[in-house]
This record gives structure tokens, sequence and C-alpha cells, in this order.
């Protein structure tokens, strides 16, 4: 038995030494780290600042004096700057009927200005990129535009090429998931995530108040972002993916339709923003963040939770053990919907607990605010995304990385650090993920002309001071004359 057994020892140890190396190969494959992310600056030509914008406002001769003070009280609390960007057709005033070569040079600049930076900045050559995702909402050409990348970089014949099109503001989270999905069946491998969005063509030409909120909004911008799960590449990584949860809201009817592309009763097309898009928000983070948070917290932040609750009456007795099992599987019933919705209770769950940093989509002031409320967070967690706003204004699916930009360009992101990624879009979709430091980050990136004057001292924009005349009560009996107003 015992000559068996020495005969047998050299075998089983090495089995278990490459069942070992298996497994270990198979959880690194699986791993995916960030490797850089480029922003797109817009050239100084197309910035969007007060005249700018008031001339494109007033070319709009179906705007009533109603439309003008709404525009105005909506600018003036959309909590964006002077210095934002605006497509070249809009500024020349041809937002009325776009062409085709408008379209793709408007996207061209974005894409592959951020890709030749990101190759430039990784010393990865496009040759060597094995899964491409490009995700913009409102242009779906054919070919499509991974493969106008594909051509125009000269990739290989065996890439991975996806085009995402109509996931809205919450996009390039969806795309990133899409690239982890993709690591745990293909090793060594490099994905890059092109996230940006074709306004000129969506401008909104029409005179619905919801639909006008778009132009008041959304702004030229858009990312490039490269990841892999190669182990020889992990010591250059700037981000590791913790933990990844993609909710779709869109069974429910109101917040299918608080975000939506449409015509208007005069036939111009564009995006309508209902006052239940809040709301909808709120709705679709809540349950996103019941499947997330027992991935992200410590225990005992949800054990003092679940005495909290009891404390404060949110939780009958016979429904605490059922309640917590719940968030220790990630389930929950309409009863922990309830208690861990978006009103601040005694008992709120401490998400600081498990999170130094929250990148919060920069979609809109009311948007910020909201989350802000419901998660607890102060007004030093808020700043990134709300000088992303104001800076660059809401950029739909890039909007995220600038909110990054800015805590790299503050020198805030220290390794080992986790950073919580809120993104919210169309559908409605709440797709969250969870990013872990690798190191010091402080690279200036896109900020880089302007962190030094950020925070600003005031992000009142100038429209108020200049147009509030506009309110005057004398003009609701008389008719204006716009082309005679100067700018």
């Amino acid at each position: 038995m015992d000559l068996l057994f020495l005969c047998l020892l050299p075998f089983l140890l090495y089995s278990f030494l490459t069942l070992s190396k298996l497994i270990l190969k198979r959880r690194s494959g699986q791993q995916c780290y960030m490797l850089a992310y480029e922003c797109f600056k817009p050239p100084e030509d197309t910035k969007l600042d007060t005249n700018s914008a008031t001339k494109i406002v007033l070319r709009n001769r179906k705007l009533r004096l109603e439309e003008l003070r709404f525009l105005l009280k909506t600018i003036v609390s959309s909590g964006i700057g002077e210095h934002t960007y605006c497509p070249r057709n809009v500024l020349e005033g041809r937002e009325e009927f776009p062409t085709l070569k408008d379209t793709y040079e408007e996207i061209d600049e974005i894409m592959f200005d951020t890709l030749d930076n990101l190759f430039k900045r990784t010393g990865i050559r496009p040759s060597e990129v094995n899964i491409l995702v490009v995700n913009v909402s409102l242009f779906s050409p054919a070919p499509s535009l991974p493969a106008r990348i594909i051509n125009r970089y000269k990739m290989r014949e065996d890439i991975k090429a996806f085009n995402l099109s109509g996931m809205g503001c919450s996009a390039s989270v969806v795309a990133i998931d899409l690239v982890q999905q993709l690591f745990k069946t293909y090793e060594n491998s490099i994905g890059v995530v092109v996230s940006t969005e074709d306004l000129g063509a969506h401008w909104y030409c029409g005179r619905d108040k919801k639909m006008m909120l778009s132009n008041c909004l959304f702004r030229t911008g858009g990312c490039s972002v490269m990841f892999t799960n190669k182990a020889s590449l992990k010591s250059g990584a700037i981000l590791k993916l913790k933990h990844m949860e993609r909710t779709q809201y869109g069974a429910d009817d109101e917040a299918y339709n608080c975000c939506i592309q449409m015509e208007d009763e005069l036939g111009y097309s564009g995006f309508l923003l209902t006052k239940n898009l809040v709301k909808s928000a709120a709705q679709a983070l809540t349950v996103n963040l019941q499947a997330m948070v027992p991935k992200i917290l410590p225990l005992w932040e949800l054990v003092r939770f679940f005495f909290a609750s009891i404390k404060f009456g949110d939780m009958k007795k016979r429904e605490t053990v059922r309640f917590l099992a719940g968030l220790v599987l990630g389930k929950g019933n309409n009863r922990m919907k309830k208690i861990f919705s978006f009103n601040v209770l005694g008992g709120s769950l401490n998400f600081k607990a498990g999170v130094e940093h929250f990148c919060v989509h920069p979609g809109g002031r009311a948007v910020i605010d909201g989350v802000g409320k419901g998660l607890r967070l102060n007004e030093y967690d808020l700043e990134p995304a709300r000088m992303a706003l104001h800076r660059w204004g809401n950029t739909s699916a890039g909007g995220l990385w600038y909110v990054l930009g800015y805590m790299e360009a503050k020198k805030r992101l220290k390794k080992g650090d986790r950073i919580l990624m809120i993104s919210l879009g169309a559908g409605f979709k709440c797709n969250n993920c969870v990013w872990e430091v690798m190191r010091d980050l402080s690279d200036t990136n896109v900020w880089k002309d302007c962190i030094e004057s950020y925070p600003p001292d005031t992000l009142n924009n100038p429209f108020k001071e200049k147009y509030d005349w506009i309110n005057d009560e004398y003009l609701s009996f008389v008719r204006l004359d716009f082309s005679r107003i100067v700018l």
C-alpha cells in the first residue's frame, strides 16, 4: 500500500498543481482591468456660450413668449455653464435640415480623436484589439460604426465587433458589461469601448416644452476606454471592475415613456422628457441597489441597517429574518422596496461603508440632487457630477467619464479606493458598477485647461441677468419682434 501511494504521489501532486493553475488562470482571465480612457474635448469654435445659445433659440420663430420664458427658466436652473459645446450644423443654423455628412463628421471627430489619443497613451496598436464595442444611441448607419473604426485603423479580421444603439445615457456601462462577459470566454484579450451621441441630426426644432428640455441639457462629448484581462498588462491598469449590476425597468409604462423619442403635433421629432423621469430613475436605482448592496457593503453595515430598520419601525418583527435573508441572497420583495426607497430614514444604509467615491451620471441637476438625497451624499461626493454638468453639460453615455476625469484631476483617487459608477438612461435603465483603484491617479486629462478654476464660486450662468426682462408682465400684451433684439 505504501509503495502504491509513493507511486501515485507524483501523479497526484501534478494533478493538483495543474488544477490549481487552471483555476487561477480562469479567475485571472475573467478579470476586467481598465488601462486608460480618453474624453473628447471639442474645438473652441463649437463652444455654446450665452450669445450663441440665444441666437439658436431666436432662430426658432415658432416659439411664443410662453416657451421663451420656459426656456429661460430651464437654462437658468440647469446647472450648465458657459463652456459647453454644440454640433457645428446647429451653430451654423442648419439644425432643421442636417445632412448625413454632418452626422458622419460629428461622430468621426469624436471617435477618431479619442481613439488616436487612447492608442497613443497606452502604446497598444489597433491591430492588438480583440473586442470593439461602440454605443451611439441615435445613429446606426450601414456599414456600422464599429466597421468604420475597423476600416480606419485596419484592425484584425477576427475582432469581435458590436454596435449598441438606442441604449440611452447608460449605454457605456452596458458596453462594459458586454466586454467583461466576453472576457470570460476570450482569454488574453484587449477590448475597446467607444461612447458618444449624435446631437446635430436630432436637435428639436418645435415648441413642445417637454421636448425642448433635451436642447437645454445635451451637449457634444464622448469617450473611448480600453480594457484587458491579460495578466501581463495588470501592472499598467488604473481600475479593476469589482461588481456589475444592470436593471431594466421598462416593464413599467410610466418608466418606459418618461424619456422617449417621438414627433410632436407639428411633426418635429425629438426627445420627450416627462416629469416622471426623476421618479422612474429613483425606482430603477432602488431595484438595482437591492441586488448590489450585499456585494459592496460589509456585513456589519447590513446588520446595523437591519437593527436600525426595526428601531425606526420600518420592519415588523416577523419580516426581519425574511428581509435579512433577502439582502444576503440579493432578492427583494415589495416591502423591501419600500424600506429601500429614496426616503432618507434614520435607518438608511451608509453606502460610504463600502464605497469611497460616487461617479453619478451628470444627466441634470434634478437627477444629481435625487441620487444625492437617496444615498445620503454630501456636496463633496456630488461635486464631480455637478462640475462635469457645469463644464461639459449632459454628454449622454460619455458623461460618466468626464465625472471620473474630474475625480482624477483633483487627485481624489488613491490605491484601494472603490468607485460606485451610477448610470441612468432611457428604457428605463439603471446600470451600476463598482471599480477598485489600482494605483494613485492624478492625470488632469480633459480637465487640464480648467481644473484650477473648479469648483467656481457660483454655478449661476448669465442668462437670468441678461434676459430676465422677458418675464416682465407688460410683454404679455405686446408682440415681440425677435429680429430687432440685439445680442
